[in-house]
């Protein structure tokens, strides 16, 4: 993988902020088509309601007629009906523009004048106009002899809406005056607040009007538009998903890259700290004259040996991280009896160590494990390391282990409860504030827990600032 150069997440901000503000643009488009198709079908769901309630008219006038033909004593009813129902005489005259274009038709229904925007159809039918006037005249007998009867309206309006896919919750029709006082209503209607309304004209002689009530319509015009918003909300998530995870993504790679960065510059230093003072103890053997004072010899090999391994342990790792990465490394497990093996890895910590330590073992006599003796040596050099590194002027580490578990115990500075979730990440490094002296590269951790993993093993780490920490390796995964 490349290097994340700054300039590169910049440029990639850029183009990013960029696109957000082109989607942003996009998305306020949506919503403001999506508020104009909701004006367009709430206009059309209006005019149906309108149409359902002049339909529902004809229906109740039916129905009231019916009523009326059993009036049978009533002589002056029964004759304005069959005056009602004698042919209509309907005479029409056209109106044009100076290009012969249909503008309108007037009609006179036995007197009555009607003007209409368009034509009657070829059969000679009346139009919807003409059929609303008549019912308005039809209304006119009606009213004087049969009374409403509002629970009819309101089941014949509903099978009218129910015709046009409205189903709305609440409906109810009173007959109202032009200001809109009640002449007839259901007695259990306890008003309209809250609901939408729609008057019709249906008695002009009486300024008659009907009036429904129902529940808002705006239930059924979201339902209309669903599609189109589940679409653009769906839209909306996956374009937000998407940069999210880009920038996570970017952001991640980056905070590698810082941590890459401190890793090749701590390991440097690592490098550049033995060879500097094994070379300066070699050049005063071969400039100085030590044949004359033994100790000092034996002092200044000392010094080379003790760097040279320091050397070989910091290159060591970086060969045991390099393999880990290998898909193709193999373990090469064998029985490996505890006691002997974690008191030898005590003697060598104990020798190489500046401070005064103390190493505790307690394992027991029998207990033996099946793994890769150079890599479990690695994992046990790396804990003890940390718990003389990351820690004060005295140092006491309690190893404990059985057939099942091995917990290597110590008096140290801690590790802060906000740390531990990324203790064994590459290249991480707890942050200690105070703890100036101790430099590191954040792969020794990294190492133990991949190395575990291939053995099929897993550790637990407990820790308290300023208390000490307690790393213990399970033998199985199921251990925990």
């Amino acid at each position: 993988m490349g290097t994340l150069r700054l300039a590169d997440v910049k440029r990639f901000k850029a183009i990013s902020a960029t696109f957000i503000i082109v989607i942003a643009v996009i998305f306020g488009c949506n919503v403001y088509y999506l508020i104009s198709l909701y004006n367009t079908i709430k206009a059309n769901v209006e005019r149906d309601v309108m149409t359902a309630l002049a339909d529902a008219d004809i229906d109740d006038l039916m129905y009231r007629a019916g009523r009326a033909q059993g009036l049978a004593s009533n002589v002056q009813l029964q004759e304005e009906i069959e005056e009602y129902n004698a042919p209509r005489k309907a005479e029409a005259s056209t109106y044009r523009d100076e290009n012969g274009q249909l503008m309108s038709v007037r009609t006179e229904v036995d007197g009555t004048v009607v003007e209409e925007r368009a034509m009657l159809s070829e059969s000679g039918a009346y139009s919807n106009q003409m059929i609303d006037a008549m019912s308005r005249q039809f209304h006119i007998i009606m009213d004087k002899y049969i009374p409403y009867d509002m629970a009819v309206m309101d089941s014949v309006l509903r099978n009218q809406l129910s015709y046009r896919y409205i189903y709305p919750d609440f409906l109810c029709v009173e007959v109202v005056n032009s200001n809109d006082s009640v002449v007839c209503s259901n007695p259990e209607f306890r008003g309209g607040y809250g609901l939408d309304s729609f008057r019709l004209n249906i008695n002009p002689n009486e300024d008659l009007y009907y009036k429904a009530y129902m529940s808002p319509l705006t239930d059924h015009i979201i339902s209309e538009m669903s599609g189109v918003i589940v679409t653009v909300f769906l839209l909306l998530v996956a374009f937000a998903m998407a940069f999210w995870y880009l920038f996570r993504t970017v952001s991640r790679l980056r905070t590698i890259e810082e941590m890459k960065d401190d890793f090749v510059s701590n390991m440097t230093h690592e490098l550049k700290t033995p060879i500097a003072i094994a070379y300066s103890a070699n050049d005063a053997l071969l400039n100085y004259d030590t044949i004359s004072d033994p100790q000092k010899k034996v002092t200044y090999l000392n010094i080379a040996n003790k760097q040279l391994k320091r050397l070989g342990e910091l290159v060591e790792n970086i060969l045991a991280m390099s393999m880990e990465r290998r898909k193709t490394m193999r373990l090469k497990p064998e029985t490996i009896y505890l006691q002997t093996f974690i008191d030898e890895i005590s003697i060598a910590q104990r020798m190489r160590s500046d401070k005064k330590i103390t190493i505790n073992v307690d394992v027991d006599k029998d207990a033996s494990v099946e793994a890769d003796k150079a890599h479990l040596s690695n994992i046990l050099n790396n804990l003890i390391d940390n718990a003389i590194k990351y820690s004060n002027g005295s140092v006491e580490i309690t190893i404990t282990a059985d057939n099942k578990c091995l917990s290597i115990m110590d008096n140290g500075i801690g590790i802060p409860s906000k740390s531990i979730p990324y203790l064994f990440n590459k290249f991480y490094r707890v942050p200690h504030g105070n703890r100036q002296d101790v430099r590191g590269y954040g792969i020794g951790l990294y190492y133990v827990k991949s190395i575990l993993d291939k053995m099929g093993w897993s550790i637990v780490v407990k820790s308290k600032e300023g208390e000490g920490s307690v790393f213990s390796i399970k033998f199985s995964k199921d251990e925990q």
